[in-house]
């Protein structure tokens, strides 16, 4: 929220999947984070960044050398000093929006009163229940996340908590095709994808013509059934004739929590996250009140790799299991957690820390949108410790007075000396790419002697981007790349980090710096980047054989993958090819939801035909080779540029569109509502005839005839009496639809006519947005679909992808988790989880990743990262030809063939992808290599040659 309690658009930009009515109640809210460890700076730092109006940081203790494992915001300087007075600083910077304060004090009722939402960290179970009784008493919502090695999270909303809209996504809306007289009826879809909605959901018709008893009722409940779904009785509805749109209504839930001490027994509350540790979990929740009994009784946590505080922790998880009486008990967890306890893992508070914050954002807003965590979660990544037989020795995890205690506690001293060596390539520093770079200099990745980090990313910083990439602020606005904030900012955490930033895009072009000595001086690579650029990363990463790290989010949705080289399948073979485009027919000729004016033709084609297209045409016209270039594309392509360049050019009084006047711009911005939103829509009627609906709107007219002059250097106005006068001097031609016309109805047609050669940075005050918007919701009211505001419209037509700190956060967490398993070599596909999940419904999924697959040349089996060399005939150069050896591959191989040069040596590589057997393979991996014999010479290093190649 700004000063004066509007929402700030420029920062939160990215945040508009909690809409504009959470965003407003998240800004009156006030929140308490108790303890200034690594979880809670993370979570303190998360709840910041989504726009509450006071944070307020507790913690009475002084800063450790083990705190720096996790707590970015804490230096060696601060060693001694209060935690969260020392975070103080950088947590208020985060977000001018937000009032920070610290509170040194100890943690008592009366402090607690004072806020609408307690979340504890690193917290006694005493604590958690006293606290946790009161607030469920005094409705104080009431979080609980904690990390000693594992994770733990608890969440009370209060007796009783309604969810409006449990998931946060937009309606579905379908458009309909046919409607049967029967019981139960049936609807059938226009759409060629299915339509969304799922058994239970409720929808309300509109615009249905003949069954109109549809309109008039209230939202029915649906039965899914693929590409149609069944309702009501409608045998004694009026039979059905055409149109119509049935559109998802959210329905509401009354939630019900109970408060800790309570929950503390109840195992159903628990919710899953990995299906194959349901046992494991359930174990857990015994083993993190042992813990606590332990704690309270030894006065500290269990020794790290100590034998004899695992076994007197498993004693306390098995006298209460004689209460809970579990009938698989994973003693071997228990034993885990108590050997890791003392540590305190970045990845993990990064994870656990999203999940946290994110609860507090649905706490905060108190619109109801979400679904909150009912009411435990257990996290583990047990598989990141190194494997039984490599185990070091108990010494070697104990504290070394280093930052990376808190590591070392879990890994010892020689994973950590391991890390600090790695060399690892980092292709993106914005969301992700913050988060990542934070988790790699909290672990000491490439901080050693002989390690480093290079980073690349070639955009400058924008305000939108301080709402979730934290590593940035104002001042960095405008001229400084991310690439170098960012690296400068995690040398700050930790000054032993060797960073190197670039600013260069990922693509072919860029080879000649990332090339083949690049890559293979690389212990490995993570992708922080859209899915184009990562296809490209993955594909790089295969030829070189390098690990890739790939993670992802959409709003409140995240994923994560790890490419392990011979074990699992590339980002690229593993990526679906569902593609959720829309048809251009519907977009063209039938929309029926905002989405389909606003996108693609409407409006942001509009836009970019009329007002940057044809002018850039016109200066391209001032280079001599323009007319060739352009007759080169085909004479139809060519006579509409060239035409529209003629149109630019000449006077209206000679036929043409060149305005001269003010005057001018409003009369060819009216004629230009006229066609599109009232000719083009009667040829429509007139070719489908239905009822008619059109309303006239001033602000197109006022955006397009300012957006017109600009363009010619004439100045316009906003004056609406002004430009009123001139349009009652202009004159509009009448209209008589063409029978000849035909209007594609679905994009096959489209296609066929083509064919046959058918004749048929954010600136708010530049008019841009206001004809987008304008031409949108006059499209959408041509159709009778609800028009969208400003701020709908502007993510809409600028295709943005929400953005939210909590779910970076978690999703960078479980990339460096994966991390870890890279680095200590593990090679056992069970050891790697690929991960998806939505906060926003507390959805998990984490799953073993795919095996590559393989296939079959010449009688042995490949998969896509082997190489398969096959030597040629020998003999010297001269018994060979080109055309012999190209022909000797043709008839044995099937293969068409290129030459390449490396220094001196020819070599000869395949470039087709099918074998004799047919069968695809990757064109990225797979080269044929056949060795000429002059190859024996010494001097032409042959065998790198040959590697280089099939890279």
């Amino acid at each position: 929220m700004s000063g004066n309690g509007n929402i700030d658009e420029g920062f939160y930009s990215r945040q508009y999947v909690l809409g504009h009515e959470a965003m407003y109640r998240m800004g009156t809210a006030s929140v308490l984070i108790a303890g200034m460890r690594g979880l809670g700076v993370e979570i303190a730092k998360n709840v910041i960044l989504s726009g509450v109006k006071s944070v307020t940081v507790q913690d009475e203790g002084p800063t450790a050398w083990a705190d720096l494992s996790s707590q970015f915001f804490l230096k060696e300087s601060h060693l001694g000093q209060n935690r969260a007075a020392c975070s103080l600083q950088q947590l208020s910077a985060l977000n001018p929006h937000v009032q920070v304060s610290a509170h040194p004090g100890p943690l008592n009722e009366d402090l607690i009163l004072k806020f609408q939402v307690v979340v504890l960290t690193d917290s006694s179970l005493d604590d958690q229940r006293r606290f946790g009784d009161l607030c469920h008493s005094r409705g104080i919502k009431f979080i609980v996340a904690d990390t000693k090695g594992l994770c733990q999270l608890f969440c009370d909303f209060g007796k009783e908590f309604e969810v409006l809209d449990q998931d946060g996504e937009m309606p579905v809306s379908v458009m309909i095709q046919h409607v049967s007289k029967d019981n139960p009826g049936v609807v059938v879809c226009t759409d060629d994808q299915k339509h969304g909605l799922t058994d239970g959901s409720k929808v309300v018709f509109s615009e249905v013509q003949g069954m109109t008893e549809l309109n008039n009722i209230g939202p029915v409940e649906i039965k899914f059934l693929s590409y149609s779904f069944s309702i009501c009785d409608t045998s004694a509805f009026n039979e059905y004739k055409r149109g119509g749109v049935a559109t998802e209504v959210k329905q509401s839930c009354l939630i019900h929590f109970k408060p800790l001490t309570e929950a503390l027994q109840d195992q159903d509350l628990l919710k899953m996250n990995d299906f194959g540790k349901i046992a494991r979990h359930k174990t857990l929740h015994l083993a993190f009140q042992a813990l606590h009994s332990f704690v309270k009784k030894e006065q500290q946590l269990p020794r790290s790799w100590s034998q004899s505080d695992a076994d007197s922790l498993l004693a306390i998880v098995r006298e209460l299991n004689k209460v809970t009486q579990l009938e698989n008990l994973d003693e071997a967890a228990v034993q885990t957690l108590s050997y890791t306890a003392q540590g305190d893992l970045a990845p993990m508070n990064a994870f656990i820390g999203g999940l946290a914050a994110q609860e507090v954002i649905k706490l905060q807003a108190c619109s109801g949108k979400f679904t909150p965590l009912q009411q435990w979660l257990y996290f583990d990544a047990l598989e990141c410790l190194p494997e039984e037989e490599d185990r070091p020795a108990e010494s070697s995890f104990s504290a070394k007075a280093s930052r990376y205690d808190g590591q070392i506690a879990v890994f010892g001293s020689a994973f950590q000396e391991k890390l600090e060596r790695q060399k690892y390539f980092l292709v993106g520093a914005g969301a992700i790419g913050c988060e990542l770079l934070k988790n790699f200099a909290l672990i000491g990745l490439g901080a050693g002697e002989n390690g480093h980090i290079t980073v690349t990313d070639m955009d400058f910083i924008e305000r939108s981007n301080l709402n979730r990439q934290f590593l940035f602020r104002s001042q960095d606005i405008g001229q400084k790349p991310k690439s170098e904030v960012a690296a400068k900012a995690v040398c700050e955490m930790n000054p032993q980090m060797k960073i190197t930033a670039h600013q260069n895009r990922l693509d072919p072009d860029s080879e000649g710096v990332y090339d083949y000595n690049f890559f293979m001086g690389l212990d490995g690579v993570a992708a922080a980047l859209d899915t184009v650029e990562a296809v490209y990363l993955d594909r790089r990463c295969v030829q070189h054989l390098k690990p890739l790290l790939e993670g992802g989010t959409l709003g409140t949705k995240g994923h994560t993958l790890a490419v392990v080289p011979h074990l699992t399948e590339s980002y690229e073979d593993g990526k679906s090819s569902f593609s959720d485009a829309i048809p251009l027919c519907t977009l063209r000729n039938f929309p029926h939801r905002i989405e389909h004016t606003l996108q693609f033709q409407w409006a942001r084609d509009q836009f970019e035909g009329l007002f940057k297209q044809t002018p850039e045409n016109v200066n391209l016209f001032l280079d001599s080779a323009f007319v060739e270039r352009t007759l080169s594309h085909g004479d139809a392509e060519a006579l509409e540029i060239l035409g529209g360049v003629w149109n630019s050019l000449e006077g209206m009084a000679a036929g043409g569109q060149r305005p001269s006047s003010w005057e001018d711009c409003v009369n060819w911005a009216r004629l230009k509502w006229e066609t599109v939103y009232n000719n083009d829509i009667h040829q429509l009627l007139h070719c489908f005839p239905p009822d008619e609906f059109q309303v006239t709107h001033m602000e197109y007219v006022v955006a397009a005839a300012n957006l017109y002059g600009h363009i010619y250097g004439i100045s316009g106005t906003r004056d609406l009496t002004a430009i009123r006068n001139i349009l009652e001097q202009v004159h509009v031609p009448p209209f008589t639809p063409k029978s000849t016309v035909k209007i594609h109805v679905t994009d096959k047609e489209m296609e066929e006519d083509k064919k046959r050669g058918s004749d048929d940075a954010d600136d708010d005050s530049n008019f841009h947005m206001d004809y987008i918007v304008a031409a949108s919701n006059l499209r959408a009211e041509n159709y009778d679909i609800p028009a969208a505001d400003r701020h709908q419209s502007k993510r809409i037509a600028g295709k943005i992808i929400p953005a939210i700190a909590t779910t970076t956060a978690a999703v960078a967490g479980l990339m460096c988790l994966e991390l870890l398993k890279l680095v200590q070599g593990h090679q056992k596909i069970t050891s790697y989880r690929t991960a998806y999940f939505n906060l926003a419904v507390q959805y998990f999924v984490l799953s073993l990743p795919s095996r590559p697959q393989d296939f079959e040349v010449a009688g042995k089996k490949y998969t896509s990262w082997d190489d398969f060399l096959v030597e040629g005939r020998r003999g010297s150069q001269q018994e060979m030809t080109l055309e012999d050896l190209f022909q000797y591959i043709k008839e044995k191989y099937s293969l068409n063939v290129c030459t390449l040069f490396y220094g001196t040596a020819i070599l000869y590589v395949s470039e087709v992808v099918k074998m004799v057997t047919k069968k695809d393979i990757p064109p990225h991996r797979k080269m044929l290599v056949l060795v000429p014999s002059f190859a024996e010479d010494e001097d032409c290093e042959y065998v790198p040659a040959i590697r280089y190649l099939l890279l």
